[in-house]
């Protein structure tokens, strides 16, 4: 893997590479556990918001012990009400790259994985933790509430009532438990996780670009639909993804014994 000139300007927080047309993000503030200033948020959004031509998937991980602890909560201290309002703008509009971006997104977690840390994965469309991951949304014993789309994001991944008691009471989730509710997608050993996470961002990359806009922008979409509405869109971007030379290609590809029938195991 090589770093690029053609991403955009980094803070030293954060640290990026391409490998073939995955680009891959680095939270590089290890000695911080990985907490998120407001420098780095930008990055973060310039990141994903300029993505050279060519990348096709990308993913996000943490250097250290930890994926991320959060909000640097040393930057609160002066901020008002106002401020503190466009502050999580701030937040939102950087983490719609991701979710809203122009590529599907891995974010493979480890450690930490704690209030921000937590809505910068969950931005994420797959997530792969390591088996030391932990979850925690400690807002509530800060006097502070989430701004980074966590009320958004994380009940629609694990349900409001889970959401509830992880800020009322501080609960947290090991990486089996967040697997079985829905926090990850994936599972692995301890120090594998990135090796997983980019061989899921290869495996998505060779999907038809047109399939993987629609994956990523029409499905939620549709989801949080009427039916009806939902039948409608969905039978338009059926259309217009069928419709597409690619698709035809890849599907006579298919007939014609050329391309790999699903299997399991």
């Amino acid at each position: 893997m090589a770093a690029s000139s053609n991403f955009a300007k980094l803070p030293p927080s954060l640290h990026a590479e391409r490998k073939g047309d995955i680009a891959i993000l680095r939270l590089s503030r290890p000695e911080k556990r990985n907490a998120l200033d407001d420098e780095t948020i930008l990055g973060i959004e310039a990141f994903f918001a300029r993505l050279p031509d060519g990348i096709k998937a990308a993913v996000v991980h943490g250097a250290g012990e930890h994926f991320s602890a959060g909000l640097d909560l040393g930057e609160l201290s002066e901020r008002d009400t106002a401020e503190g309002m466009h502050h999580s703008r701030m937040w939102h509009r950087a983490f719609q790259h991701i979710e809203f971006g122009k590529v599907p997104v891995v974010a493979v977690v480890h450690g930490a994985v704690v209030g921000g840390g937590l809505e910068l994965a969950a931005a994420a469309h797959i997530r792969v933790a390591e088996r030391s991951a932990y979850y925690a949304l400690p807002e509530g014993s800060r006097g502070i509430y989430v701004g980074g789309g966590a009320s958004v994001r994380l009940p629609r991944l694990i349900g409001t009532a889970r959401v509830m008691d992880m800020m009322l009471t501080g609960r947290t989730y090991g990486a089996d438990e967040g697997q079985t509710i829905g926090l990850s997608h994936y599972l692995t050993d301890n120090g594998a996780g990135l090796a997983k996470g980019i061989e899921l961002a290869e495996k998505i990359a060779t999907n038809a670009p047109l399939t993987n806009f629609a994956i990523m922008h029409v499905l939620p979409r549709i989801a949080e639909s009427d039916p009806a509405g939902g039948y409608l869109a969905e039978a338009l971007m059926a259309a217009i993804a069928q419709g597409s030379d690619e698709a035809k290609a890849r599907l006579k590809d298919f007939l014609e014994k050329r391309g790999g029938k699903v299997t399991h195991g």
